[in-house]
């Protein structure tokens, strides 16, 4: 039985991804896709399973997600299904279909926040000086 394993990250967002042929149920944190809230989140995740609509009805997913927030966590989740249904496949044309689409589908955002620097309350944002 071939079984794979494909993470994805967003922040500090991390998801891991186990696929296995199937029925093609699609689970994120043991609930199914269907019920996953708020709707946006789920539009996000539902994205590549859309893209590979023949090869997700063969297919079971099975998604762990942790750290971030919800968008984050939808953006990893959808990373390391994308990963997942084109490590699965080895169909060179679906990756081609997913980097035209989105490369963030197969390639993990590194963006990060800034840092807190001394002399401010944030990252940019500074206090005020006088000069008289």
């Amino acid at each position: 039985m071939k079984i794979i394993v494909t993470s994805g990250k967003r922040k500090t967002a991390i998801a891991r991804a186990v696929i296995r042929k199937g029925k093609g149920r699609v689970r994120i944190n043991k609930f199914p896709v269907e019920l996953y809230q708020p709707e946006l989140a789920r539009m996000k995740i539902m994205e590549p399973l859309i893209m590979a609509r023949e090869l997700t009805q063969k297919v079971d997913i099975d998604v762990d997600v942790r750290g971030g927030g919800f968008m984050s966590q939808a953006e990893a989740a959808r990373t390391a299904i994308a990963r997942a249904l084109v490590e699965f496949s080895g169909d060179e044309e679906l990756r081609k279909v997913f980097l035209e689409y989105d490369r963030t589908l197969l390639v993990n955002d590194v963006r990060r926040k800034l840092p807190k620097i001394q002399g401010g309350r944030g990252a940019r944002k500074r206090r005020q000086t006088s000069y008289r």
